[in-house]
């Protein structure tokens, strides 16, 4: 077995998701060639230099379906002769990219590949493409389906966090986002997008609210109350599965849950001889990767499961890592992994995270994975842990090690 390393890593800036977000002119064929364009560019890449693009990307459908990961390539500056695989692990998909490149050359299936992934999500709106496991009867009751906003209140309920917990939260991961943006720490991955006449759209993280504060947050309903409550509402679903609670306390609303954005990122992975074909100097290695399958009704809880088996195959324990990268889908979904592992806040995502600047579905699990790297090497950590809550009861993580 070989080992995988990490040589770069990209991102844009995360634009609001809607209408008038600054990136809502640019396709997200045209945003992924830009990050493809960037890692062959940064690393000297000529010719068919990498095995493959994995890319990750949610809603496949419409301009976002068609394998786009080949579509960009194709639209991107790298050789013809690069294929594409684009894949789907709901919001793990960036990070599931990574980790399916990184254990194909553990494997020898090549010594390089670009991964990453990509999101619109105010051009292709999630859920337009549909989803059996929400609108097919046969599973949707079998399995107590309920939508996410309302997993992430049930675990609110199930694991004691309250509304107060869950805004304080999200005041302190804007707090933190609005900080390290100050500091320049996205500046080594930052990919300033551009109009194709040249002209800067967005240099930043467009989502972010540095003004938060406690009393503006209490003041936003709950978002997912009514339809949780509306009878028959989600809420019976839910206490069909989870009887031994009185009700669902709902907590979640959009200033504690993460923002709807555009966005797209990219690293590039190898071997060791990779890189000294290429005159590149590894940054970190991928000790391990793990994914696992949980309760698809209460189904964010993820994070905890899967960082329990990866510790277990490496032998390592929750002491034995120096950084956290957990994404916030939504406030309870980190701090019931804080409340597990009695991990110390200050090092799980000390520059804030989704809930601030958003989370591009196809994109976030490369995104987190950069920044993790870069803080890393900026606090000069050895080891860091990257996970993340996925859609219908899943979660994955990924284990780096600085060289």
């Amino acid at each position: 077995m070989s080992d995988a390393y990490i040589y770069d890593a990209v991102r844009t800036p995360r634009g609001r998701g809607r209408k008038d977000g600054a990136l809502h002119e640019v396709t997200s064929v045209r945003l992924s060639a830009l990050v493809l364009n960037a890692l062959a560019e940064r690393s000297g890449l000529e010719g068919p230099a990498v095995e493959d693009v994995i890319w990750g990307n949610v809603t496949q459908v419409g301009e976002q379906g068609g394998c786009l990961a080949r579509t960009a390539v194709l639209a991107s500056d790298l050789d013809e002769a690069i294929p594409g695989l684009s894949i789907n692990r709901f919001c793990a998909s960036g990070l599931e990219a990574v980790n399916l490149a990184a254990n194909q050359v553990r494997a020898g299936a090549g010594a390089g590949y670009i991964a990453g992934g990509v999101e619109m999500m105010g051009r292709v709106p999630m859920g337009s493409d549909g989803a059996a496991i929400a609108v097919d009867p046969s599973v949707a009751m079998a399995r107590y389906f309920v939508p996410q906003g309302i997993s992430a209140d049930i675990i609110a309920t199930e694991y004691g966090i309250t509304r107060d917990d869950a805004d304080a939260f999200a005041v302190e991961s804007q707090r933190r986002a609005a900080a390290a943006w100050a500091d320049g720490r996205f500046s080594r991955s930052i990919l300033e997008v551009r109009d194709r006449n040249g002209l800067p759209i967005l240099d930043r993280d467009e989502h972010m609210r540095p003004g938060t504060d406690m009393q503006s947050l209490g003041a936003l309903a709950p978002s997912f109350k009514e339809m949780g409550e509306t009878m028959p509402g989600f809420d019976q679903v839910a206490l069909m599965k989870y009887p031994h609670l009185e009700r669902i306390e709902h907590i979640h609303h959009a200033g504690n849950s993460s923002g709807i954005v555009d966005g797209a990122a990219g690293l590039l992975v190898g071997s060791k001889e990779f890189g000294e074909r290429w005159g590149l100097t590894p940054r970190a290695r991928i000790r391990a990767t793990a994914k696992i399958g949980t309760d698809p009704t209460i189904m964010l809880t993820g994070p905890v499961p899967v960082t329990e088996k990866i510790l277990r195959e490496t032998g390592m324990e929750v002491g034995d890592i120096d950084l956290f990268e957990v994404n916030e889908a939504f406030s309870s979904v980190v701090l019931r992994f804080l409340q597990a592992f009695g991990v110390d806040p200050a090092r799980l995502n000390p520059n804030g995270g989704a809930i601030a600047m958003g989370h591009p579905l196809g994109a976030t699990g490369a995104i987190i994975l950069g920044t993790l790297l870069d803080e890393m090497e900026r606090s000069d950590r050895e080891t860091g842990l990257a996970t993340l809550c996925i859609a219908s009861g899943m979660g994955a993580a990924t284990i780096l090690e600085r060289v």
